[in-house]
């Protein structure tokens, strides 16, 4: 009994356990099915979204630059809308795709006139003819990645191959380049300059067989004032150039594409982060088999901001056409073949701005006048006697002279040298004479003075080389062998002079010896003009809110005058030599006396050098610099300016006074004068000269 019990007990037992364990098993069915019903029903529809896509990719819609205005909101430079024939991938394309595409493309468009690369050429061989790209490896090279396999079948490819391919299939690989230039999906244009209706319309009529294909609006650079200013307005790359190279991690790192259109040179280079397009984007989302599910414009692009530079455009242009016209008039003087350039810079002496920068260059293999505005700062020459105003500073700072010192002009004589001498003995004269005259001899006694020479005729000039870097410290303080700022790249410092001769010296302190850029000789005129500040010149006025009109948008930024140094010389000083320069212009005896019809105060300058310009037989031949610097009026004044005529055969004819007189005549009647006084203290941080630190510049030859 005792047995059958416990059987029994035991058989109780498991019946239990398996009941529990069927239990547990329905239960869990029952939520699995419960689950997957929530799945399907509830939640199906965006699993099977979700599941039928792969990747969301977002591309750049194209888009124009800023624009840029002058001073008085007149457009200076614009965009004009061209058509154009694009690509852009579509999902699943291979190279051979691509290629198919390039060779129907090529038989409807012209670019036989396009230059090819031969890395272009290599690159279409390997996608046009992958079997015989591959007979270009060896049998154990096939196992090896990709990346290897392609550089070495890239170095493989023979110059028959690329010589067929260029004479053949030119412009098939051109297109095919141009295809595959940036990412997928990103629009690449193929051609937009000289695409003519008749290609546009045949294009339009077989895009179904051209996959990847459009007709759109692209944009190029529009000038409404011709040439006027272009080369310091700057270019910008094609769609083709793309990125510069050289900077392509710069840009890359704030989120360029390697096709992207970017300023090259100058105000498009300088201000490229402010000008470039604020791109479109549009989202491309593909499935598991890459195809295209839906296309969304995540947001519309806008054009770049809006730049109002300091130019005055009417001004600018009037100027060109005076230095044109006067320039002309000199080459034609008997003995001036050899003129062939001049220069104008016209700036506010309190805020820098540039209100024209005019160079122009005659060509006379062309026989036509060239644009030469970035000459203003990139070429530099002789000044002669402008720096005369400089030298009496520096006379006054160092102590060598005081207001109102005399010194007898007459021939200085120096042991073994020929005689130096002012263009005519003036006997005794102080300073403000000096500069009226334009007396050498005094200078010559002036830098002397500050080295410690006491002249003795034909005696030695014991000068050492700490003498001419104290005059050089002393003409840094305006501007003159030191970069002025502006805001434009590649600016020359000028060329410092070797003193390997204590005479030197003396020629360095009437402007013979280093050379500066006429940008370099309107600050310093500035400096003179405003009381002794050295102002930065800049040719940014403001930044400007986008506005689909032809105006100007809400301002965003305005560019602040920027002070880079005081002149070492009391107030008293610069007033001495303002005195001496209105002298110059407004009293009988002065070199410019008659030359102006408005109350300009100035100095006159005329170099003697040796020509090196682009008739290199030529080269060493005696010439002269003529030059002008000065400011308007003499009271407040509100435009310094200076004028620069290189290698003048005949130094009689007056070019140089001839171009500032109608020069500020243009000002006066293209300018407003200010209604409100200036200030006769200048704002802003204030540094002294010995804190100015000189920036690496390019040196920039004379071309």
């Amino acid at each position: 009994m005792g047995n059958r019990e416990f059987q029994k007990k035991q058989l109780k037992n498991r019946k239990w356990r398996l009941n529990l364990v069927f239990f547990i098993v329905f239960c869990l069915f029952s939520l699995l099915i419960i689950r997957l019903g929530m799945v399907q029903i509830v939640f199906g529809e965006s699993y099977r979204n979700e599941a039928s896509r792969l990747d969301a990719t977002l591309v750049s819609l194209p888009a124009p630059r800023g624009k840029m205005y002058d001073r008085h909101g007149e457009v200076i430079v614009d965009n004009k809308g061209v058509n154009a024939v694009a690509f852009s991938e579509e999902p699943g394309m291979k190279a051979n795709d691509k290629i198919d595409v390039a060779r129907k493309l090529a038989r409807l468009i012209s670019l036989e006139n396009e230059e090819v690369k031969d890395r272009e050429l290599k690159d279409y061989y390997l996608a046009a003819y992958p079997e015989e790209a591959r007979d270009l490896l060896k049998e154990k090279e096939l196992t090896l990645e990709p990346k290897e396999t392609y550089k070495l079948q890239i170095e493989r490819v023979p110059t028959a191959v690329l010589e067929k391919i260029k004479s053949e299939e030119k412009e098939e690989a051109i297109i095919y380049a141009r295809m595959t230039s940036g990412y997928m999906y990103e629009i690449q244009i193929i051609k937009s300059e000289g695409l003519t209706l008749e290609e546009m319309a045949v294009v339009s009529e077989n895009l179904g067989m051209l996959p990847g294909v459009e007709i759109m609006t692209d944009w190029n650079r529009h000038y409404p004032f011709g040439e006027m200013l272009k080369p310091v307005l700057g270019s910008v790359t094609t769609s083709k150039q793309g990125i510069l190279e050289e900077r392509s991690n710069f840009y890359l790192s704030r989120g360029y594409s390697r096709n992207d259109r970017v300023g090259k040179s100058y105000l498009e280079y300088q201000y490229e982060e402010l000008l470039h397009p604020n791109k479109g984007q549009k989202k491309y989302v593909t499935n598991r088999s890459g195809e295209v599910v839906d296309e969304v414009i995540v947001s519309e692009g806008s054009r770049g901001m809006d730049l109002r530079l300091s130019i005055n455009a009417q001004l600018q242009k009037e100027i060109e056409t005076i230095v044109e016209e006067e320039l002309m008039d000199a080459k034609n003087y008997p003995g001036n073949s050899l003129l062939d350039r001049a220069f104008v810079v016209m700036m506010d002496p309190y805020s820098g701005e540039v209100y024209g920068i005019v160079g122009k260059m005659y060509d006379a293999e062309k026989k036509e006048m060239l644009d030469y505005s970035v000459g203003t700062f990139t070429s530099q020459y002789e000044m002669g006697s402008t720096v005369k105003g400089a030298t009496v500073l520096a006379g006054y700072q160092t102590g060598a002279i005081k207001h109102n010192t005399y010194f007898y002009d007459a021939p200085i004589y120096l042991a073994q040298a020929k005689p130096k001498s002012s263009w005519k003995n003036f006997g005794n004269l102080n300073d403000l004479r000096a500069l009226q005259v334009s007396s050498n001899v005094y200078m010559f006694h002036t830098v002397m003075k500050m080295a410690g020479v006491n002249y003795s005729p034909y005696g030695g000039l014991p000068i050492q080389d700490e003498d001419f870097e104290k005059l050089r410290g002393i003409y840094n303080q305006f501007g003159l062998g030191v970069p002025t700022g502006i805001d434009l790249p590649n600016e020359s410092r000028g060329v410092l002079g070797n003193p390997d001769n204590p005479g030197l010296l003396l020629d360095f302190s009437i402007g013979q010896f280093d050379t500066y850029t006429p940008v370099q000789m309107a600050q310093y005129a500035s400096a003179i003009a405003n009381g002794g500040m050295r102002v930065q010149p800049q040719l940014l006025k403001s930044v400007h809110q986008p506005v689909d009109a032809q105006e100007l948008g809400p301002m965003i930024q305005e560019k602040e005058t920027v002070i880079l140094n005081r002149i070492l010389n009391t107030k008293e000083d610069i007033e001495r030599v303002q005195e001496g320069f209105r002298k110059v212009v407004q009293e009988s005896g002065g070199t410019a006396y008659t030359s102006f019809k408005n109350d300009v105060s100035g100095k006159t300058g005329t170099a003697q050098t040796s020509y090196y310009g682009p008739n290199r037989s030529k080269w060493g031949q005696s010439t002269f610099n003529l030059t002008f610097i000065g400011y308007y009026p003499s009271k407040n004044p509100q435009v310094a300016f200076s004028v620069v005529v290189p290698w003048a055969s005949n130094d009689k004819y007056p070019v140089n006074k001839l171009i500032a007189n109608r020069a500020v005549e243009a000002f006066v009647k293209h300018e407003e004068m200010r209604a409100m006084p200036i200030p006769t203290e200048l704002e802003g941080e204030v540094i002294e000269a010995s804190e100015v630190v000189e920036d690496e510049v390019s040196e920039v030859s004379a071309e």
